[in-house]
């Protein structure tokens, strides 16, 4: 025989709760193997090449502390380094560097190249980055070509055919407004150790105070500045908006099947 059931079971004590469950992410580098990129790598090294010619062009012909000074130089020099780190990480299979860093140079390249087709090309000065006085002909010619449109062109081709969107982000674009803002004040700067007179003294002519006066020249300044900042917010914009050239199908190993019936 059994014992009866009883029917009154009287309530068992809550067990406490000895920890929380705590949430944790898991990395994609943990479950996605690395790949290396060898084609990705070879291509980067087209950008990196034209901005390191037309950087070595100008300082040989002309002098090396004048063209250093010039943004299309420091931002070539930039442009050069980052994609020569970019295409090493893909060639070894490692992570991307940091899209503030990457989207700061292509900005930087872009204002070059923007710069120098809308305000100095068709100037009534001819434009030299190595201080001639007249037209560029020649190697002076090609330097400027290599700096101011065909290394743009190339990193902005590298941007959209060689990385993922989306990886931009509005927070930065007053970040990168830091950089033309010292370069201002490295410029006037600059053109304040100069004899007054002296040929070459101010880089660019809307910043020319001999020519057009403090007021005109800040003006100049804090219109192009805007316009920098405008471009920088248009870039994460298409940066989110552009479709994915490395989207590729996963290979899983399996394939699921329709359900029977």
């Amino acid at each position: 025989m059994t014992a009866p059931i009883p029917r009154d079971i009287p309530d068992l004590p809550a067990i406490p709760r000895t920890h929380a469950l705590l949430l944790s992410s898991v990395p994609a580098a943990a479950v996605v193997a690395p790949v290396r990129r060898p084609l990705t790598a070879a291509l980067r090294l087209l950008p990196a090449g034209t901005a390191t010619a037309g950087v070595t062009l100008a300082l040989l012909l002309g002098s090396p502390l004048r063209v250093l000074s010039h943004f299309a130089i420091q931002s070539s020099i930039l442009l050069a380094l980052v994609t020569l780190l970019s295409a090493r990480r893909a060639w070894t299979a490692r992570r991307p560097l940091p899209a503030a860093l990457t989207g700061a140079a292509l900005l930087y390249v872009t204002i070059t190249g923007l710069v120098y087709h809308l305000l100095l090309a068709d100037a009534a000065v001819p434009f030299s980055l190595t201080g001639t006085t007249t037209a560029p002909t020649g190697w002076h010619l090609l330097a400027g070509h290599l700096l101011h449109t065909v290394t743009p062109v190339a990193a902005v081709l590298d941007w959209l055919l060689l990385t993922a969107p989306g990886q931009l982000r509005l927070r930065r674009a007053a970040t990168w407004m830091l950089y033309p803002v010292a370069y201002l004040a490295f410029s006037l700067t600059r053109a304040q150790l100069i004899h007054p007179g002296t040929p070459g003294r101010y880089l660019y002519p809307f910043f020319d105070i001999e020519a057009h006066g403090y007021k005109h020249a800040l003006a100049n300044a804090l219109l192009l500045g805007l316009a920098f900042y405008a471009l920088a917010v248009l870039l994460v914009a298409l940066d989110h908006a552009r479709p994915n050239p490395l989207r590729h199908r996963a290979k899983t190993g399996f394939r699921l099947q329709p359900p029977v019936g």
